[in-house]
């Protein structure tokens, strides 16, 4: 049944996802032994990067959230650099329904956030004197349900 231009008469308006701001909150870079630490090394340092998500609601409609990225890269049990970035954007989420809203936020807010993010990065470190980092693709589902389980298991913890 179509009340008579090809819709159901009871069309859902659609989901929409809107990025009003993005921005750096906090951003720092270190490059403590320099110049040491920019001669030519013997191998390839070892970089560990570690990546999280949050968000704060602001409204009903509107929620910030945070993409932090933390870095460092050591050669030799020494520090070449590190870095950390909080990047954030502020993003007015509607017509969404509530069981799809939690993932929507963690999954799809930061991913759309990283490329802004792994460039601030790269630039970072290649103006600290280093070849630029660029960062892989992050799959931020995997992410996402490594975090839920982690939870999981926390709250089953404290349940016993």
């Amino acid at each position: 049944m179509t009340n008579g231009n090809g819709t159901p008469p009871e069309a859902a308006p659609a989901p929409q996802l809107n990025v009003l701001a993005q921005y750096t909150k906090d951003l720092s870079f270190e490059n403590p032994n320099a110049p040491a630490s920019l001669q030519p090394q013997d191998k390839q340092p070892n970089i560990n990067i570690q990546i999280n998500v949050a968000a704060n609601n602001l409204s009903e409609t509107e929620f910030e959230v945070v993409l932090s990225v933390e870095g460092k890269a050591d050669s030799a049990g020494s520090v070449m650099f590190s870095f950390e970035l909080a990047y954030a954007g502020v993003f007015r989420i509607v017509n969404v329904p509530p069981e799809n809203l939690h993932p929507l936020i963690m999954i799809e807010c930061p991913r759309l956030l990283f490329p802004f993010a792994r460039e601030i990065i790269a630039t970072s470190v290649r103006d600290g004197g280093f070849p630029p980092l660029m960062l892989d693709p992050v799959d931020f589902v995997g992410l996402y349900r490594s975090n839920m389980e982690r939870q999981a298991q926390a709250e089953a913890g404290q349940a016993n």
